[in-house]
C-alpha cells in the first residue's frame, strides 16, 4: 500500500493500481477491441512501403510472383492480455500482437501470406501543463519472435524475419507512437 499525500489546497489527486490497469486490459482483450485491420487506404501516403506484393517482394519475392501487384492487409490483434505495471513516474506495459498478412485478390478473396507475432514494451507518462492533463508513449523494446508463411501460400520460403522486423519496428516508431500520443493523450506538452 502507498499513502496518499494530504492536500494542503486543492488537487486532483489520480492513484491508479496496478489491478485497476490490468482489470482494463483483461477487459478490452476479452470483448476483443484490441484488434485493427490495416490497409492502404489507411497508411499514412508518406510511409516508405505500401500494402502491396510489390513492396513485399523484398521480403519474400515468390509472394510478388504468386499475386503479381496486389493489394494486401494486415489484421493485428493481441494475442494475449497485455500486462501493464505501474510506477510512481510511468505506466510500462508488455503487449503481445499477432500480425497476420493477407493478399486482396480481385474478387475481394483474401488469401493468408504470413502471421508475425510481435512482442513491444511501451511506457506512458502522465505529464500536467496548467491545468490539463495529459501524456506521452513511447516504445522501449520490440522482438518478433515468429514468422510463418500461411498455409495459402504453400511452397513459400520462410520470409526474411530481420528485415520485416526492422521495418515493423521503423513503423511502430514512425507512425505507431505518434498515433498513440494523438488518440490516447491528446494534449501532450511539448
Amino acid at each position: 500500500p502507498t499513502a496518499l499525500p494530504t492536500a494542503q489546497e486543492p488537487m486532483l489527486l489520480l492513484a491508479i493500481t496496478e489491478f485497476v490497469a490490468n482489470s482494463a486490459a483483461f477487459t478490452y482483450f476479452t470483448a476483443g477491441a484490441l484488434r485493427r485491420n490495416i490497409s492502404s487506404n489507411t497508411l499514412p501516403r508518406r510511409f516508405p512501403l505500401q500494402l502491396r506484393t510489390k513492396s513485399m517482394g523484398l521480403f519474400s519475392p515468390q509472394l510478388q510472383e504468386h499475386y503479381p501487384d496486389q493489394p494486401m492487409e494486415l489484421h493485428l490483434s493481441a494475442r494475449q492480455q497485455p500486462l501493464l505495471s505501474c510506477h510512481a513516474d510511468a505506466l510500462h506495459g508488455a503487449l503481445f500482437v499477432s500480425a497476420e498478412a493477407f493478399v486482396v485478390l480481385p474478387n475481394a478473396t483474401r488469401v493468408p501470406a504470413f502471421l508475425l507475432n510481435i512482442d513491444a514494451n511501451v511506457t506512458g507518462k502522465p505529464t500536467i501543463n496548467g491545468n490539463r492533463l495529459g501524456g506521452t508513449v513511447s516504445l522501449t523494446g520490440t522482438t518478433a519472435p515468429l514468422c510463418l508463411p500461411c498455409a495459402g501460400l504453400r511452397g513459400l520460403p520462410v520470409l526474411q524475419v530481420k528485415r520485416l522486423e526492422t521495418l515493423l519496428k521503423f513503423g511502430l516508431r514512425l507512425f505507431g507512437v505518434p498515433w498513440a500520443n494523438s488518440e490516447c493523450c491528446p494534449h501532450p506538452v511539448p
